[in-house]
């Protein structure tokens, strides 16, 4: 079943930081003195996927939102560092240059790890940490995505008509529900230059769970206030992730969303706030 609500079509993030992987565009809504949230997107993804949350938070937050480098509206290049493992430390950057010493941070996919990883490496600190259906446990990575970064030189080269229909493809697979056409089309437009059709096969090739592994034995160190949402339609990563996850975790709490793929931001965005609103308090 296809939505049909409107989408939101004047989502702009207004603001530059330059960080170790290059320009990163963000936006912050809401009151200045607000308790502040950090909201993180995933792959293939940008804040974009954050616009209906980010809006119902920012009457009681402060709510930064930011697009990774080579991702969205940031910065794509030949060379960049968009590991996994840099992405983190562009997060603990951009903290700093936000002056936030502990704010609430909410991760979707990717963000996981990245939230994770400046967490437990970097010493990024939170107040408390809400992840949705994020990349954090071993094995991830489906057979198409590992064709795609084995095959990264080979696909960058497709056509563009035929590489926007294969990514068209890959984005719709993340919602149960189905995406709104403007909000298909407004993910896939970055990807549909020619820095973006590289910068596409790119963070694929050079993120694996490498990555994850070298934190997951970690997780029983956290000790802050622990969300775990989860699609329980998610093709991407099955439900089941959330229940080891959140069990790994001390103190976690795990919170499934019914009729809700792997975007649970477009598939659920209410209940999704809901979860959020009550866990930030």
């Amino acid at each position: 079943m296809t939505s049909h609500r409107a989408p939101d079509t004047d989502w702009a993030l207004d603001r530059t930081f330059r960080g170790s992987s290059g320009e990163v565009r963000w936006a912050a809504l809401g009151a200045p003195e607000a308790p502040p949230v950090v909201l993180v997107h995933g792959t293939p993804f940008s804040s974009y996927v954050w616009r209906s949350v980010a809006r119902a938070l920012a009457p009681s937050h402060r709510v930064y939102v930011w697009d990774l480098p080579g991702y969205g509206a940031s910065e794509m290049r030949d060379g960049q560092d968009v590991t996994l493992r840099q992405q983190a430390r562009v997060f603990a950057e951009l903290l700093d240059h936000w002056g936030l010493d502990a704010p609430a941070v909410v991760a979707h996919d990717f963000g996981g790890c990245v939230t994770l990883r400046a967490h437990l490496l970097h010493g990024a600190r939170y107040e408390r940490l809400a992840l949705v259906d994020p990349v954090a446990l071993a094995p991830w990575g489906s057979p198409t995505y590992r064709l795609l970064g084995a095959n990264a030189e080979v696909f960058a080269q497709l056509p563009a008509p035929l590489h926007a229909a294969l990514v068209r493809e890959y984005l719709s697979s993340a919602s149960h529900r189905g995406l709104h056409p403007a909000v298909l089309e407004r993910l896939l437009a970055p990807w549909c230059t020619p820095k973006g059709q590289a910068a596409f096969y790119r963070q694929i090739a050079l993120n694996d769970q490498r990555f994850t592994d070298e934190i997951q034995d970690r997780y029983a160190e956290l000790e802050l206030p622990v969300l775990v949402c989860w699609g329980v339609e998610d093709t991407w990563i099955p439900v089941a992730k959330g229940h080891e996850l959140a069990a790994a975790i001390p103190g976690a709490e795990l919170r499934p969303i019914e009729g809700a793929g792997h975007l649970v931001q477009e598939d659920a965005p209410a209940q999704l706030t809901a979860e959020l609103l009550r866990f930030l308090g």
